[in-house]
């Protein structure tokens, strides 16, 4: 095989796997569905791991110079937006999370308010951060399960995240910042272990959950040192 074929075949394989996310989130609905929280979210969490690794593929093989007339941004968002804001959305209204009298306003709240966020041109800073609350509601609906808040907690919070998504605060993308990237690599490994420890094992584990607190602290203290820092002084883009 030559090159140019060898190097088109890879830049298939990579948008193959973006598009893998498609099943994953039908498999993560199709849980809901059937009322198995647990099974849901560990399906989340496999589109979110797939989510995080196709990115740098794509930017290791070049794929968008292989093929040019895929737009493998645009087949991320189509996916991210089943797997990031459909599933979960109703995974907060099929296990009543939301209060009964306002759990379908709510729902359509977070799949509407997430549109702008998917349709934002200017989504991202120069140095990698989200300018408003980048609609993870599948990390929302896992927080949600582990600490089991009340309903109407649950709704405060949805629609203070919601309303966030308009703001001009910055989200810590963990991947692709290089502010505290050691730092916050070992965080996220921290938090994606925990986070299995906890949907998997019952009673929650109180070293886990240490653990996933300790992560989250430093995940939150990251975007919040960028909000204040303000737009001035743009860290170099990767």
């Amino acid at each position: 095989m030559s090159r140019p074929h060898a190097d088109q075949v890879i830049a298939w394989a990579v948008h193959a796997l973006t598009a893998s996310g498609v099943v994953i989130g039908l498999l993560a609905l199709l849980a809901v569905l059937e009322g198995d929280a647990r099974a849901a979210l560990l399906w989340l969490g496999l589109a979110l791991a797939i989510d995080g690794l196709d990115g740098p593929l794509a930017r290791r093989f070049q794929v968008r110079r292989h093929l040019p007339r895929v737009d493998g941004a645009a087949l991320d968002l189509v996916v991210d937006y089943l797997t990031y804001v459909v599933v979960p959305a109703l995974f907060l209204y099929r296990f009543g999370y939301f209060p009964d009298a306002v759990a379908l306003p709510a729902t359509a709240f977070v799949l509407a308010t997430s549109l702008y966020i998917f349709a934002n041109a200017e989504m991202k800073t120069a140095d990698n951060y989200f300018v408003g609350f980048p609609a993870i509601w599948n990390v929302v609906a896992l927080y949600v399960y582990v600490l089991d808040p009340p309903p109407a907690a649950t709704l405060v919070a949805t629609l203070i995240l919601g309303a966030a998504s308009f703001s001009t605060a910055k989200f810590l993308h963990p991947l692709r910042v290089r502010e505290g990237r050691p730092i916050t690599l070992a965080a996220l490994v921290v938090w994606a272990v925990s986070s299995g420890i906890l949907v998997m094992m019952p009673g929650r584990p109180i070293t886990a959950m240490v653990a996933w607190g300790l992560a989250s602290a430093w995940l939150c203290f990251q975007s919040a040192r960028r909000t204040l820092r303000g737009p001035e002084h743009p860290l170099p883009a990767e």
